[in-house]
């Protein structure tokens, strides 16, 4: 699971943050939480979160300064920006020390997952990045209905359960599986099962680069129960075996 920073300053959108959302199922966990800019990078370098929320006005150290004397430090953690209006601009310059994404205050139901999925999507495949590697998923751009993003939330949640298929997905969002189907392929440009089994392999890649881990084993974590199943759908998307992929790890 990744770890999750989160540092604002008013404490009822911090609670906010860490109560309102579902971590569990976006396979994060919440690992710290700070009131400024001094906290939250002395928090940062205790705990090496993999994500930092972060809010722009701060008293005592403001999120820029912060994520600027992280990188110094030679923090890598992926940086997520809240900011208000207006200090847009001012937000803009947190791209110079690779801020993944920025977010504006207040922000709509399910911006904040939609960001947390890509990002871990992402660190599923810089992780697994050796000899031949998948490419981040990447999610059509534009808004994302609730449904969707309640099934990307359940996806990186519920990946390693062998039972997980579209009726477990459109059942735990609400609504009717051919209904869902439409509107995820639409949305994202992945059908539920070829993103289910992208993001399966994401996972999978960056296991196998521990060279003591069986193959078997790989396969059970993200929910295979048939390792030559496993070993094929690996192949077919990454183009090696799992054995020869870990081989290349080494």
């Amino acid at each position: 699971m990744l770890k999750v920073l989160v540092v604002e300053d008013e404490p009822y959108v911090r609670r906010g943050i860490v109560l309102s959302v579902d971590w569990t199922a976006l396979d994060c966990f919440v690992v710290g939480e700070a009131a400024n800019g001094e906290e939250g990078y002395d928090a940062a370098l205790k705990f090496q979160p993999n994500i930092i929320i972060t809010d722009i006005r701060m008293p005592k150290m403001d999120g820029i300064e912060m994520l600027k004397r992280l990188r110094e430090a030679g923090c890598k953690s992926e940086v997520i920006i809240l900011t208000a209006y207006s200090d847009f601009e001012y937000a803009q310059n947190a791209l110079h020390y690779g801020a993944a994404d920025y977010l504006l205050k207040p922000f709509h139901d399910g911006e904040l997952e939609q960001v947390i999925v890509s990002i871990h999507s992402r660190l599923m495949a810089r992780q697994g990045n050796a000899a031949e590697s998948l490419p981040a998923l990447q999610l059509k751009k534009g808004d994302k209905s609730k449904y969707v993003m309640e099934s990307l939330a359940y996806i990186a949640g519920h990946y390693n359960d062998p039972d997980i298929g579209v009726g477990s997905i459109a059942a735990n969002a609400g609504i009717s599986e051919g209904y869902l189907c439409h509107i995820f392929k639409k949305e994202t440009n992945y059908t539920l099962m070829e993103y289910l089994s992208q993001y399966r392999m994401h996972v999978a890649m960056q296991l196998l680069r521990d060279c003591r881990v069986k193959i078997y084993e790989v396969a059970e974590q993200v929910g295979y129960r048939d390792i030559a199943y496993f070993s094929s759908m690996f192949r077919k998307i990454v183009g090696v075996t799992p054995s020869e992929y870990q081989d290349r790890c080494k």
